[in-house]
């Protein structure tokens, strides 16, 4: 079986894929711990699913924080008994990347883009809803061309929290109307229906560039299905993309 784990900066997503089948996935906070706390993690995990270390066969890992690749590599090696395969820009994925300076793409955002190509076509805008919005674009040849980054939805309440003394802390949920009848309405409002007009205006302005103006847009994820709900371009939500896009990477490094 193989484990796939992408570390963001908020959280972790992992799962576990049995040949095709995805038969496992958890999302836990990215934040900082031993190999051996790592280690424990991952064992509890693949304990809740009757999976053992032992079941694990390959690891392939994405990681945008780099504090945390040693000691996960480690926990990788020590509990699973194999080295992990660490995707970045100079991995063999089999998409021309033509951004500056490729070694610079998230690795995530290369997976992501990876992904939506082989299982949507392309051309293909993949927005990515996590600590930051990432939006990804395949060209109509299949290339990674670039795109754009903005603040995510929870990062952008944080900021609004902890500069503003007033304003409360509030959970993503949709209010009744755009006009917030109470603060924390108001704030709910500005936050998601902001971000969704933030989406359709870079979807329709990457939609203005040459060839790419039937494009899908393939959202994903832990945001992705809420900013389908107030979104009027997002096609598809695929919440567990870019696990789908390591095991595509794992599979032709090593095939």
């Amino acid at each position: 079986m193989l484990m796939v784990i992408d570390t963001g900066n908020t959280t972790t997503a992992a799962g576990v894929y049995d040949g095709e089948e995805l038969i496992a996935h958890w999302r836990l906070s990215s934040t900082l711990r031993t190999s051996d706390e790592f280690g424990m993690d991952f064992i509890s995990l693949l304990g809740t699913k009757g999976l053992k270390p032992s079941d694990i066969t390959g690891v392939a890992l994405a990681s945008v924080v780099p504090s945390l690749d040693f000691p996960m590599t480690e926990a990788i090696k020590q509990y699973f008994g194999v080295t992990p395969l660490q995707v970045n820009g100079s991995t063999d994925t089999g998409m021309k990347i033509l951004t500056d300076n490729p070694r610079e793409v998230g690795a995530d955002r290369i997976v992501n883009a990876l992904a939506g190509r082989e299982k949507y076509g392309m051309p293909l805008i993949v927005a990515d809803y996590g600590t930051a919005i990432t939006f990804d674009v395949v060209s109509p040849e299949g290339s990674y061309m670039g795109g754009a980054i903005a603040p995510g939805l929870t990062s952008s309440i944080s900021a609004l929290f902890s500069k503003a003394a007033k304003l409360p802390q509030v959970a993503l949920n949709i209010p009744r109307s755009v006009i917030g009848g109470n603060t924390e309405q108001a704030i709910q409002s500005g936050i998601l229906f902001g971000n969704a007009g933030l989406t359709d205006r870079i979807v329709d302005m990457i939609r203005s560039e040459p060839g790419m103006e039937n494009a899908k847009v393939i959202a994903t994820g832990g945001h992705a299905g809420l900013m389908a709900k107030v979104s009027e371009r997002i096609d598809i939500v695929d919440k567990w993309l870019t696990l789908e896009g390591l095991k595509m990477i794992y599979e032709r490094v090593n095939e």
